[in-house]
């Protein structure tokens, strides 16, 4: 994804010494939930890679990230977002907030509206004020940095934010997103989106509009750019051999649903990383302009 133009603005101070890593190797990761395995690829046009992928086995946690504000900007949004999360779940998890500063104070939040017919535990609830605390805690870092470099005003950098996480072993799968990055599950051979992307396309789509539709990149909700954001939660529940697929906009956005499952249809324990490698390649045989990243969790 590259800078928008509500979002846009140059690399922060100090960004000429940023060196894009990718931060999970593109291995097997055995989680509590299932296998994970997570590629990307800077593509064929861009210049470099602003996605990035997280899988943190001691957490549960997988997700995706696709920064945005040009270059070195977009590297260190997403690698930030991802980063900022996992310090936080990790202090929540130890108990002791290390790295999260004493006077962040998270927005009142309320976990029963991911839960409209009353079915998710105590356990789950209260884990689902924690992921949400912990977006909210990676958006302030970046607004904050944004200030710092005086680009508080939407011209800084930001990323998309996407993922899943299980605080517990046998836990529902809580889901969180921000942006245009995609959820899917491929579940009886059948792939469902399970996230909505956050931007004025789809926004215009589901208002019945037809013509005259506005440019699919520009979000209406993203990290860094603004001091608050509200991001999507969800809780859902895993059933053996669910096959989870997190990725950015560089992969759906030239290729088909259709193409997509039909990669997942071949998908094993044993063959993520193929599997990965063939959506990558599928989507820039398609005509795919953006950097691109795929990461698949196999449930037990």
């Amino acid at each position: 994804m590259r800078p928008l133009p509500t979002i846009g603005g140059g690399p922060p101070s100090g960004a000429a010494l940023y060196f894009w890593k990718q931060l999970s190797p593109s291995t097997p990761h055995r989680l509590a939930a299932g296998t994970a395995f997570g590629m990307t690829d800077t593509g064929t046009v861009r210049p470099s890679n602003e996605d990035n992928f997280l899988i943190d086995t001691a957490l549960g946690l997988v997700a995706v990230a696709d920064g945005m504000g040009g270059h070195e900007s977009g590297e260190i949004a997403s690698a930030d977002a991802l980063t900022s999360l996992a310090q936080f779940l990790h202090a929540s998890a130890d108990g002791d907030g290390d790295g999260v500063p004493a006077n962040f104070r998270p927005s009142p939040f309320d976990p029963d509206s991911t839960d409209p017919d009353g079915m998710a535990s105590e356990a789950a609830l209260a884990a689902m004020v924690t992921l949400h605390d912990a977006v909210e805690f990676a958006n302030q870092r970046m607004y904050q940095t944004n200030l710092a470099n005086r680009r508080g005003d939407g011209g800084g950098m930001g990323t998309t934010l996407t993922g899943l996480w299980q605080p517990a072993p046998g836990s529902p799968l809580l889901v969180f997103h921000v942006g245009d990055s995609r959820l899917y599950r491929y579940r009886a051979g059948r792939l469902t989106q399970l996230t909505r992307d956050q931007t004025m396309y789809q926004e215009a789509i589901e208002a019945g509009a037809t013509e005259h539709l506005p440019p699919r990149n520009l979000l209406l909700q993203a990290l860094g750019p603004s001091c608050d954001t509200h991001p999507d939660l969800r809780i859902e529940a895993v059933q053996a051999g669910d096959l989870y697929l997190l990725c950015s906009d560089g992969l759906y956005g030239a290729t088909s649903d259709e193409r997509i499952a039909a990669v997942l249809a071949g998908a094993s324990v044993e063959r993520l990383g193929e599997c990965c490698k063939e959506l990558i390649a599928t989507a820039l045989q398609d005509g795919s302009r953006d950097n691109v990243t795929a990461v698949l969790l196999q449930c037990d």
